[in-house]
Order: structure tokens, then C-alpha cells, then sequence
């Protein structure tokens, strides 16, 4: 995975990798490991199966919860970690004492309730034709979108609904190991793109 976010790499591809390993961490949920998602571990599969693209979320929950090493300061106790190896703010010693948790919630409740997924659901991603990632103000980013293209009026702008299935993901890996116009190349048939520019003369 980490051979994709070298630049010199032909398409898009490696515009995803960048996209995560630059998304700040408060975009992810509390359990979803950054980690887990750009370096997955990598498993040997029989011909029969097919393995997924990314690793199954239940992997990267830590059910594991550990507070500072020592308990002559209390202000250690106002800090908790998923990772035994953190530093304490406060003392800045290693968090490696295991705290007992009640009340996780499992995979299957969050997947039952819509929950899956890496990141915070209330944030609205913008991909752009390279694939590239930005988490999204709707009124700065769209402001920067139109200045970004020379937009200079809004009526010439056109709303597209496309419908992502097994066929079109294909066709945007195709694309983009080869392309530096990925979503342009799937969802906008060369004829309509040719028609459009020659409208434009």
C-alpha cells in the first residue's frame, strides 16, 4: 500500500492513499484505526475466496481501554487510551494500565443501525476527478470549487446523479491506475463530453 502514494505513479490511484494518510484523525470514529486502513494486514486466501478490499472494521475496534501508570497525580485520572503505548499528558509516562470497560457497543449494533464505516457520518466528503479527498465546508469549499475552475456563472453548472455498483467500481479502478481524470472517464461518455465541448464553440 505504501508504493501508492508515490507521485510518480501513472492515474489517480495513489491520490487515495494521500487522501487518508492527510485526513485528520477527528474525521474518524473512535475505534477506526488510521493504521488499520493504510497499512492492512495482509492475509493468504485460498483460490475459492475472495478477500475484501479493506479490512473488516471488527479488526480494527479496540474493546481495550488503559489510564496513566501511576496514581500520584490526579490529573492522570481525567485521561483514557486505546493504545498502551501513549503518553500521559499530564504525568507524560505510559498509559499501560488496563481500565475494565462496560457498555461497548458490537459490531453487529453498528452495522444494524447504519453505523459502519471508518468515518464521522455527519461530515460530507468532495471527491474530485483525481480522486482526491477533502472533507467538505459546504459554503468555503464551494466558493474555492467555483474559483478553482473560473466558474463565473452558476446557471452553466450541471447536477449529475450517477448510481455506483460492481461495474462502475471496476471501471474507477481501471481508470484510475491510468487516468488523471477518473470520475470524468466513467461517468461522462466521451460523447458527451465531445458534444458539450463542441457546444461550448
Amino acid at each position: 500500500m505504501p508504493l501508492l502514494k508515490k507521485p510518480e505513479m501513472v492515474g489517480s490511484f495513489h491520490n487515495i492513499y494521500e487522501g487518508i494518510e492527510n485526513l485528520s484523525s477527528s474525521y474518524l470514529k473512535p475505534y477506526a484505526k488510521k493504521e488499520t486502513i493504510l497499512n492492512p494486514k495482509v492475509h493468504i486466501y485460498d483460490a475459492g475466496s475472495v478477500p475484501r478490499l479493506l479490512p473488516n472494521i471488527e479488526s480494527s475496534i479496540s474493546t481495550k481501554f488503559y489510564r496513566c501508570s501511576t496514581s500520584y497525580n490526579r490529573n492522570c485520572d481525567k485521561y483514557v487510551a486505546y493504545d498502551f503505548s501513549s503518553i500521559c499528558p499530564s504525568c507524560q509516562r505510559v498509559m499501560s494500565s488496563e481500565l475494565s470497560s462496560v457498555g461497548l457497543p458490537s459490531v453487529t449494533n453498528m452495522e444494524s443501525s447504519g453505523e459502519g464505516g471508518y468515518v464521522k457520518g455527519l461530515v460530507s466528503y468532495m471527491v474530485m476527478d483525481d480522486l482526491e479527498v477533502k472533507p467538505m465546508s459546504i459554503i468555503s469549499s464551494t466558493i474555492t470549487l467555483l474559483n478553482t475552475f473560473n466558474v463565473k456563472e452558476i446557471g452553466d453548472l450541471e447536477e449529475k446523479v450517477v448510481n455506483l455498483g460492481m461495474d462502475e467500481g471496476v471501471k474507477l479502478l481501471n481508470a484510475s491506475l491510468r487516468s488523471k481524470t477518473v470520475l470524468t472517464d466513467v461517468f461522462l461518455p466521451r460523447m458527451e463530453v465531445e458534444t458539450g465541448s463542441q457546444m461550448a464553440t
